[in-house]
C-alpha cells in the first residue's frame, strides 16, 4: 500500500507545484525546519508523528552550481549525508523512498542515456547527487527518479542552441511522477529530445540563441523508453 507520504523539501520551487495538483496520495509536506534531514531525531520524530508509508526525497542543494565547487562541505552534508540519514531511518521501518535525482549523472557526450548505462557527472553537483543515489540503491525499496525538469515560464534569456536535453516544465513532470510512484528501481523521467533553444522558444518567443562553450556538455537527453513501457502498463 502506497497513500501516506512524506515531502522533503516541502517549501522548495518543486514542492510548491506539488501542493496544486489534486491526487489520490496524501502529501505531507514539511519544510527544513519542520524536518532537518541532518538531524536523524528529526526524520525519526516526523516518521513516528506521520507513519507514512513513502518518504518523497526533494531537499537537496541545487542551485547555484557554483556552490558545489566554492562549499563542497555543504554540498555533501545536505545532498549525500542529509540523503543517508533518510535511508536509514526509512530502512529501519521498511518504509519507502523516493529520490529526485537528475540527468547531470550522465556523461552528456552520447545521449539517449538509459537508465543501466555508466554514470559519469561533469560537475560537483551531479557528483553530490551520485553520492546520493548511491546510498539509495543500497535500499531496495526505492525509487531512483533521474529528472530534467524547470520552471514555467522558462526563467533565462538565452538558450543554448547546441546542447540537447529532454527538458519538462515542473507542471508535467508532475503528472507523470504522481503515475510513477507505486514502482521501484531507477527510472528517467523528461520531456522530448531537442536543444535547449529548441524548448524554450515554444514558450518564449524573444529568447536569443546561445552557445555553450563548456557549461553544459552537447548531449545529456536520456532515453525514456523504460518511462513509456511503464505507463503503458
Amino acid at each position: 500500500m502506497l497513500n501516506k507520504i512524506i515531502v522533503t523539501g516541502g517549501d522548495g520551487r518543486f514542492a510548491k507545484e506539488l501542493k496544486k495538483f489534486k491526487s489520490k496520495y496524501k502529501f505531507f509536506f514539511r519544510g527544513k525546519k519542520q524536518l532537518n534531514i541532518l538531524s536523524s531525531k528529526s526524520i525519526e520524530n516526523n516518521l513516528k508523528i506521520f507513519r507514512p508509508h513513502a518518504v518523497l526525497h526533494l531537499a537537496s542543494l541545487s542551485r547555484p552550481m557554483s556552490l558545489h565547487e566554492k562549499d563542497i562541505g555543504k554540498s555533501i552534508d545536505i545532498n549525500v549525508i542529509g540523503t543517508a540519514n533518510l535511508v536509514k531511518a526509512c530502512n529501519k521501518k521498511r518504509i519507502k523512498i523516493i529520490y529526485l535525482s537528475t540527468s547531470y549523472l550522465y556523461p552528456g557526450k552520447k545521449g539517449n542515456y538509459k537508465e543501466s548505462d555508466p554514470l559519469l557527472p561533469w560537475n560537483n553537483y551531479g557528483w553530490s547527487k551520485l553520492g546520493a543515489e548511491s546510498v539509495v540503491q543500497m535500499y531496495k525499496n526505492s525509487l531512483i527518479i533521474r529528472a530534467c525538469m524547470t520552471e514555467k515560464p522558462f526563467v533565462h534569456k538565452k538558450a543554448f542552441t547546441n546542447v540537447k536535453c529532454n527538458f519538462i516544465f515542473h507542471d508535467d513532470f508532475i503528472k507523470i511522477l504522481l503515475k510513477v510512484l507505486r514502482f521501484k528501481g531507477v527510472l528517467n523521467i523528461g520531456g522530448k529530445s531537442q536543444t535547449i533553444f529548441q524548448f524554450a522558444r515554444k514558450y518564449k518567443k524573444n529568447v536569443k540563441k546561445k552557445k555553450s562553450k563548456g557549461e553544459l556538455p552537447p548531449n545529456i537527453y536520456m532515453s525514456l523508453g523504460k518511462l513509456s513501457r511503464l505507463i503503458r502498463k
